[in-house]
């Protein structure tokens, strides 16, 4: 019984340092890519944009790996001003994620719907506490 039992702990370490060393490989933030996009909407489109919008992101983090974040918002004052945080696992998995159907259908039926775009690139500060933001939001 002692054995079994010490066999299956030895077994449940392994398998969560495996899950720890995968989540540091995501959340390597000297890898990670991170960006603001600033993006400002046509009035008469905000309710379209919004809802292609959404579909993008949900189908971003669903389907991609190495999409880590595509989290979109907007200003309460000025709800045509969205903002999305996208973090990528690196620079490989934005570039792939350009190439994804779901991203392809996202740029081209709202770009008449654009009034401005700007991109910013960003470096975190804290990279070892981003896997604890993550954790929390399991909760």
């Amino acid at each position: 019984m002692k054995k079994t039992y010490l066999i299956l702990l030895t077994m449940a370490i392994f398998v969560s340092c495996g899950k720890e060393k995968q989540q540091s490989q995501i959340f390597n933030s000297d890898k990670m890519m991170i960006r603001i996009s600033e993006i400002e909407i046509e009035t008469e489109y905000l309710d379209d944009y919004l809802k292609i919008l959404r579909e993008e992101s949900k189908a971003s983090v669903e389907l991609e790996s190495g999409v880590i974040s595509i989290y979109p918002m907007y200003q309460k004052e000025n709800p045509t001003e969205i903002r999305i945080l996208e973090i990528y696992a690196d620079r490989k998995a934005y570039e792939a994620h350009l190439e994804t159907p779901h991203f392809k259908h996202y740029k081209t039926t709202t770009l008449k719907m654009v009034k401005s775009l700007k991109l910013i690139d960003m470096n975190a500060i804290d990279g070892e506490t981003m896997p604890v933001i993550f954790k929390k939001m399991k909760r």
